[in-house]
């Protein structure tokens, strides 16, 4: 099946080209402004995308006639789509490259791993956290204990706790880190992620299951995969 769009239908390569498509057996489908050019009465279907006038000031050049061919091509690709049943998971399939395709396919799992994974325990001192946090460079690090996520301290924690005028020889993780915090399980979706992250305004998540700590998933990760 071939589709020929001509404004005119008239064209001396339309009247070379459809003579060779008709003789090879396959079905004409022709979207053209003029129903009874050439095209339109060498197709077996004719779509009509006839328009008053161009925007053309001479009213010559294809502008609103091709607009309107264009939006006839939408309507037949949104025809397919329903017709094939054409799902989400087809998209991401057939277009996983593309960052709405990634938006439906790519997962928490998919980006975790190749981040460091910071972490310090409930007894460690500030200077510990501090090397842990720049090291990293993630802006935070999970509180674990024997594996399991108990907390996490970030970078404005630390400012907070300088503000507060603490006596940070004696402050430990415990004392500053803010328990409970969000998470999100590997085989979560990434956008899902990002949604967490606009919703409590931060920009990581600890990725965890079963509350054992995994890593952490970055803002700065989302955008590098085009998925913002």
């Amino acid at each position: 099946m071939v589709i020929c769009i001509s404004k005119s239908g008239n064209t001396p390569e339309i009247k070379v080209l459809v003579p060779l498509i008709r003789s090879g057996g396959n079905k004409l489908i022709g979207i053209v402004c003029d129903v009874s050019s050439y095209l339109a009465r060498q197709s077996d279907f004719v779509l009509n995308t006839t328009v008053e006038k161009e925007a053309c000031p001479n009213n010559l050049a294809p502008t609103s006639s091709t607009a309107a061919q264009m939006a006839m091509g939408d309507a037949l690709a949104v025809c397919l789509l329903e017709f094939k049943g054409f799902t989400d998971e087809d998209f991401a399939k057939f277009h996983p490259g593309g960052a709405l395709g990634k938006r439906l396919y790519l997962r928490v799992s998919d980006i975790f791993m190749n981040n460091p994974k910071p972490e310090v325990h409930a007894g460690d001192s500030l200077g510990v956290i501090i090397m842990e946090i720049s090291s990293k460079r993630l802006g935070a690090t999970a509180v674990v204990d024997n594996g399991k996520l108990v907390g996490i301290i970030t970078d404005g924690d630390l400012r907070r706790m300088l503000e507060k005028g603490d006596n940070a020889l004696q402050v430990k993780a415990i004392d500053i880190m803010t328990r409970n915090p969000k998470s999100i399980p590997p085989n979560m979706m990434a956008v899902e992620a990002l949604q967490l992250m606009k919703s409590n305004n931060i920009t990581q998540l600890v990725v965890s299951e079963d509350n054992c700590y995994l890593g952490f998933i970055h803002l700065h990760d989302l955008l590098k995969e085009g998925i913002i």
